[in-house]
């Protein structure tokens, strides 16, 4: 019963942070207030707030209590391989995907470098925005082997690419190699971003294999910097 208390509490209080009801640089009550108002012990509401600290959503600092940080953004995981319909079904926010341009292309050097294609392959180049709450946040540049997949259409890019992959044409997707960095706004994101006035983005290479490891795959990701709070889990290994 006293784990199902302090996941309660610790619900109930990320509901109260995410409503606004607490805003960012709050101090949430003390412990000694907390465990009158749930009717708990200070060791039960204790776990519920290192459970919040862990997940990022206070910083607690000694003499000063329990602060809020600021939860406008959304979790994309480093490590996992999630497509962004997975994504979005998770976070449970309005969201959509705006095809801006899908075409079939010759790779030019830089492509031929990242998705180790010959000069004679065709390669699908599609470039999508993600919007999610009403705002063009992420801006993908993915580019497709065509010998793994032949065929693409518009309803497929603004749907699931992956999910087309896996249930159409019956391929398994299996890892990811990525890169991340920051990098300056160019014209093409001020075009298809919606930037808010930042001037760099969070850049995500991803180079991703399937079963088999070939390379099929290849994208750029183009975050907006306020936005996204990339996260992973790491285990020390002994």
């Amino acid at each position: 019963m006293k784990e199902n208390k302090f996941l309660a509490i610790y619900n109930d209080l990320l509901l109260q942070i995410r409503k606004g009801t607490f805003q960012p640089n709050d101090k949430l009550p003390s412990e000694n207030e907390l465990s009158q108002q749930y009717q708990t012990s200070r060791e039960t509401i204790r776990k519920a707030l290192n459970l919040l600290s862990e997940h990022g959503y206070i910083q607690k600092i000694k003499g000063k209590g329990s602060i809020v940080l600021d939860v406008g953004k959304y979790d994309f995981p480093v490590s996992g391989l999630v497509s962004f319909k997975e994504l979005a079904q998770k976070m449970r926010k309005p969201a959509r995907t705006i095809v801006h341009e899908l075409e079939i292309v010759k790779p030019d050097e830089y492509i031929r470098k990242h998705l180790s294609v010959p000069n004679k392959d065709e390669v699908w180049k599609v470039i999508r925005s993600r919007e999610i709450e009403g705002e063009k946040i992420i801006l993908d540049k993915d580019f497709f082997h065509r010998k793994f997949v032949p065929l693409l259409t518009r309803d497929i890019c603004e749907d699931s690419i992956y999910e087309y992959i896996e249930k159409e044409l019956k391929l398994k997707i299996s890892f990811a190699k990525k890169e991340m960095f920051v990098d300056q706004v160019t014209d093409e994101d001020r075009k298809y971003l919606d930037l808010n006035g930042y001037e760099h983005v969070v850049v995500v290479k991803n180079f991703v294999y399937l079963e088999d490891a070939s390379l099929f795959q290849f994208t750029e990701s183009r975050h907006r910097l306020d936005k996204f709070r990339f996260v992973d889990f790491a285990r020390r290994t002994h």
